[in-house]
């Protein structure tokens, strides 16, 4: 499986039953600061969607622009029209949702497991990432000279990455935000709520902001998702907390467009690894036809041994080449 961001647009996509080429961009092995990634889009960050002669790079952008192009009666509409009871309604939790520092749930969680319970990801990745970061910067200062002309792009972004190390470090800031974030999930699950009062008996069952699953859905299930595989759902769902929080995270797992595109939680692990452990950095960009998304691996969970994921190697590996027909 993917970055968060990639996730959003993978969702949209498959959710809009559009057909798009995917290419992997492993961030462990650092393909995001290749040259030629960043020459694509100079923050070096996934996704970024290639469609004809346009590039559209942050995943809000992908998405605006999907709903915008693909306007044929029988795509799927994610985005309620301007002007319907709806669309502040969606757009309101679309932004409120996307607003959440995931990045720092992610390398927080990572850097201080005793933060989580049931965390998916392996005790030692606390101590890969530490490194990796470190690596990272030094990998930067070595491209900007190479490359004097991303020299501004990649000091840039070695700036960003030392700010956000001393942010996602901070134990206190990551209680502050942890706090932060039930507050958001307190008016996530008081609007499932007021779903559910206002739906008939024998009515179908709502989603977030009415009975169409929207660009809010695409948010909330990823946000859910990586929040379960970081080991943060018992305290934000579990045991009875936001009941209907957790009844619509049972929900979305069967919904055939999530399952296809993130599966069960602990594919976000066993994808992240594979790619890493069985091949070599590119060094040169894909060729790419068409309509392309350019997604990225999960950074920062380190590798598995071989010999734990021997016995379903095939079964995986059959995913992996076969990604790009899912849509």
């Amino acid at each position: 499986s993917n970055s968060l961001m990639s996730f959003q647009v993978r969702l949209a996509i498959a959710e809009k039953a559009l057909k798009c080429e995917e290419h992997d961009v492993n961030l462990p092995l650092s393909e995001h600061n290749e040259p030629w990634f960043m020459r694509l889009n100079s923050s070096g960050e996934v996704p970024v969607l290639i469609h004809g002669e346009n590039i559209i790079c942050e995943a809000t952008q992908i998405i605006d622009y999907l709903e915008a192009t693909f306007v044929d009666e029988e795509v799927p509409r994610l985005m309620p029209e301007e002007g319907s009871m709806y669309y502040p309604r969606v757009q309101h939790y679309r932004e409120l949702l996307d607003s959440l520092p995931m990045d720092a749930y992610t390398h927080g969680c990572i850097l201080h497991p005793e933060l989580t319970v049931d965390s998916m990801i392996p005790a030692y990745a606390t101590t890969r990432i530490r490194s990796q970061i470190s690596n990272t910067e030094s990998e930067l200062k070595k491209l900007a000279e190479e490359n004097p002309d991303l020299q501004d792009a990649y000091i840039a972004k070695q700036k960003r990455l030392k700010s956000k190390l001393l942010d996602h470090d901070n134990i206190k800031y990551l209680k502050k935000i942890l706090d932060e974030l039930e507050k958001v999930l307190d008016q996530v699950e008081t609007e499932l709520q007021r779903r559910n009062e206002e739906t008939p008996e024998d009515g179908n069952q709502p989603w977030l902001c009415g009975e169409f699953f929207s660009l809010a859905d695409v948010s909330l299930a990823v946000t859910l998702h990586r929040l379960k595989f970081l080991g943060l759902a018992r305290r934000n769902w579990g045991n009875g907390k936001r009941p209907n929080l957790e009844a619509y995270y049972e929900r979305v797992l069967k919904r055939k467009a999530f399952y296809k595109v993130l599966g069960h939680v602990n594919n976000i692990l066993i994808s992240a690894v594979l790619p890493t452990a069985f091949r070599v950095a590119k060094k040169r960009a894909p060729k790419v036809l068409g309509t392309t998304l350019l997604v990225g691996m999960l950074a920062g969970v380190g590798y598995f041994a071989f010999m734990c994921l021997r016995k379903r190697f095939a079964n995986m590996m059959l995913s992996i080449r076969t990604r790009q027909n899912y849509f």
